[in-house]
């Protein structure tokens, strides 16, 4: 592979230097950020602050419920009584695992809503003493 000839005085680049481009990727970054919303005062409703968390809850204590029915089928029913056996747990202890997340989430998203708000009233204070 053939380099091309520096000229004394550097003023050519290298062939690296010619492929970097330069970005804006710090604003770039805070644009497509997904907390966004930290930085626009727009209220959002509480559906859209905990719309997921519901619906974990909501999806694990169905798929509970529908493990205690499959497990007391298991006492009821002689046929395929050993594959009632085995699901019925199965889905008792993911329904659970679910419905403990969902409940966890929630009190974790109440308190980062009371940290950005305390951090918007910062930031407004900040504003307000330093650009008097």
């Amino acid at each position: 592979m053939e380099m091309p000839p520096k000229s004394p005085d550097g003023s050519e680049k290298s062939p690296q230097s010619k492929e970097l481009i330069p970005s804006n990727t710090a604003s770039t970054l805070c644009m497509s950020s997904r907390s966004e919303s930290v930085w626009t005062s727009t209220s959002r409703s509480k559906w859209d602050i905990y719309h997921k968390p519901v619906i974990v809850v909501s999806v694990g204590a169905a798929i509970f419920l529908f493990g205690i029915v499959i497990t007391s089928l298991s006492c009821f029913l002689t046929k395929n009584k050993n594959v009632y056996k085995m699901c019925g747990p199965a889905f008792l202890s993911l329904g659970l695992m679910l419905l403990v997340c969902g409940l966890v989430w929630i009190p974790i998203i109440r308190k980062k809503q009371k940290q950005r708000q305390k951090s918007q009233f910062l930031q407004s204070l900040k504003s307000f003493f330093f650009n008097r």
